[in-house]
Order: C-alpha cells, then structure tokens, then sequence
C-alpha cells in the first residue's frame, strides 16, 4: 500500500515544478554554506586565528544597509514602526540566536575533531523539527519521518567517506568543542524556526532589515569585546581583504535566499537540503586540493536528494492558522499569514519564478477585503482585528 501510494504521488498529483525550484533553492544554499566554509579557513590559515564576530558584522551591516531602504520604500515608515514596536523582542531574539550560533560553531572547529563537528552539527535537524512542531503547529507525517531518516543516513555515509580518507584530526580541547558546537546547532534551529515564523507573517525584506540591524548590534559589541585585541594585530593584506569580501558576499545572498525557501517550503526542509554541503565541499577539495571522490559520496548526495523527494511528496497538513502569541495576537498593517488549506492549490496554479516574486507583493482591493473576511470569520474571537488591516499572500 505505501509503495503504491509512493508510485501514485510520483506520477500524477505532485507538482514538479515547485519541487525544482525548493530544491535549486536549498541546493545554493548549500553550496553558499560550503563556500563560507571554505573561505573561513582560508582566512584562517593567513590570520592564523579565528575571527567569526569579525566575519559576522560585515554580513548583518550589509543586510540593514540594503534592506532597510527597501522597506521603508516598500511598507512605508508607519507600518514598519507599528510593527516593530509591537515585536521588537521578536528580532532582536531572531539576531541574537543567529548570531551566536554563527559564533560557537566558527568556535567549534578549533577545539574539537571534525567527526564531532560533523555529527554534532546534525543536532539542528531533530530540533528544528520539534520546535516547528510547537512554533509552526507542523504535524509530520509517517513518510516524512522516513524522509529525514534518509537524508541523514545519506550524511553518515558523507561523514564515513571522509573518516576513510583520513580527514579527520584530533581535538585540542574535546568537551569544550562539543558543547560549543551543540549550543551553535541549537542556536541556529531556533533561528531558522524563528525567521520561518517571522516570514510568514511579514515580508521578507524587512524581516532581513531587522535582522542586519540588531545582528550589526549585538555582533558589534561582541566583537568589541572578544576580538578588540585581535582585530588591532590584524594585518590587511590583500588576500585577506579578498577572503573577508568573499564571505560577507555570500553570506549575504545566504542571507536574502533562505527566507524564500522557509516560506516555499520550511526550516526543516532548509536543514535537510544543507546537508549536502559537506559533498560540495569534496568538489572544492577535488579541484583545489586534488582530493579524490569515491562512490561513496555520490551514493550519499542521492540518498540526501531522494530523502528530500520523498519529504516533499507526503506533505503534512497546513495548520488554519499560526498560533496567537506575544506580539502576534494583533493583526497590523502589513501582516499576512501564509498558512490554510488552499496555499498548496494555490501554488499549482503558479510558476515557480511567481511564486518567488510574487512572495511580497501586495494584493489588490479585492484580495485584501476577501481576506480580512476570510480572517474575520475564522477569528471571532479576536476582536482586536482593526478594519485597516492589510493583508499579504503568497500564492
């Protein structure tokens, strides 16, 4: 019967063209992850320290400098100060979890092996997936379960690849490494639970403006404190500046795709496409360092990639609404809500380029009062919906 069921999904029923582009989504976003991998140790190797608040506050200063002017233009300084006044706690939460999962992870490398490193990392999957369940009211079904199982013994197959190839090294200070690199896997599940739940309700644009500007704050005063020493020595030569700009350049399209992908899809399909990264990461050691790839490691990105067809194609049910909390329990000007049983039908009939950019578009008078009545109905017992609510879809 499921072996039936999986056949009949995988012909008819399934639309392909959404799965292509989430896939192609999560895919560069893995290959961005590798490229801030590879780009870090080589700043490394010319710093000879690690520098992550350093690396970070470039990142977060860029997304407030270019994102910030688009959402004043877009939503205009009203909507964006109501919002902010009512959520703040929201973002700066969002910044300060994103932020130092950035840090103990970059912290990580240096103390433990990269065996830990790699199976500690994983621990952001099963938390992602319980916090979604709570914060997202996500109800995974059997065969999604089965989904991520796949994908992660695609990554034990990435990580026994590299164990055999003698890739690993010893730990300088093993405990200290773990614990960093489980307080980074959990800081990053609750930023990316967080920005999926964000960005369902807001644009995307002023979600990533929020989050440059306090992740500028509080990562500027981290670095003040941790790395003022460090930073003083630091010579600029130009392969630094050259690694530095690199990074910074592709954190921030990281930074600007993600929130597409968590509203296309979600985090935990987020964190279940990245663990590739490790695979594109054996293609830059191929050609940069003339590593060999065995059957091994295309084994695993299959498993990974199949585990995340079989995720997609058993999709759990759309909750009718988020659940009310602080902060969120008022509708303001600006709000959608990208939940309900019709957004899958309603993808169907779009491409996958609409559905990219029409994610924050504005709806029209017509959609805007269907709407409000739709929600109206279906939350009675909130009075406090004010009749100037304007409200966003994706379809």
């Amino acid at each position: 019967m499921a072996s039936t069921a999986f056949l009949r999904r995988l012909v008819g029923g399934t639309n392909w063209k959404h799965f292509a582009l989430i896939l192609f989504l999560g895919q560069l976003l893995s290959l961005c992850i590798t490229s801030t991998s590879v780009l870090s140790n080589k700043l490394a190797e010319h710093q000879n320290v690690t520098l992550p608040n350093f690396q970070s506050f470039l990142v977060y200063a860029l997304l407030f400098v270019v994102y910030m002017p688009i959402t004043l233009w877009r939503l205009g300084p009203r909507k964006v100060w109501a919002n902010i006044r009512r959520r703040f706690p929201w973002y700066v939460f969002l910044a300060l979890v994103d932020v130092e999962g950035n840090y103990f992870v970059i912290k990580a490398y240096s103390y433990t092996s990269l065996l830990s490193c790699m199976l500690l990392d994983t621990w952001t999957l099963p938390c992602v997936v319980v916090l979604s369940f709570f914060l997202l009211r996500a109800r995974y079904r059997w065969m999604q379960i089965f989904g991520v199982l796949l994908c992660l013994g695609g990554m034990g197959l990435l990580i026994k690849g590299d164990m055999d190839a003698g890739k690993n090294y010893k730990a300088v200070d093993a405990l200290k490494g773990d614990l960093f690199m489980l307080a980074g896997a959990t800081c990053y599940a609750l930023s990316n639970t967080t920005e999926e739940f964000i960005v369902r309700k807001r644009p995307q644009y002023e979600t990533v403006a929020w989050l440059g500007f306090f992740g500028t704050i509080i990562n500027g005063v981290q670095m003040a404190i941790i790395e003022h020493d460090r930073l003083s020595k630091l010579q600029w030569t130009k392969e630094v500046v050259g690694y530095t700009i690199g990074f910074d350049l592709v954190m921030f399209v990281l930074y600007s795709v993600a929130p597409f992908l968590f509203r296309l899809s979600s985090a935990t399909f987020y964190n279940l496409s990245i663990l590739t990264s490790d695979f594109y990461g054996l293609i830059f050691a191929k050609y940069m360092f003339h590593d060999t790839i065995t059957a091994i490691y295309a084994g695993a990105f299959v498993m990974i990639v199949g585990g995340l067809l079989v995720y997609y194609l058993f999709p759990h049910a759309d909750p009718e609404h988020l659940p009310q909390v602080i902060g969120f329990r008022t509708q303001l000007p600006g709000d959608m809500e990208i939940v309900g049983p019709n957004v899958s039908s309603n993808r169907q009939d779009k491409s996958p380029l609409e559905s990219v950019l029409d994610a924050d578009s504005q709806p029209n008078e017509q959609q805007q009062q269907g709407q409000l009545q739709e929600r109206r109905g279906s939350m009675s017992d909130y009075g406090s919906i004010k009749k100037d609510v304007v409200t966003e879809t994706i379809v």
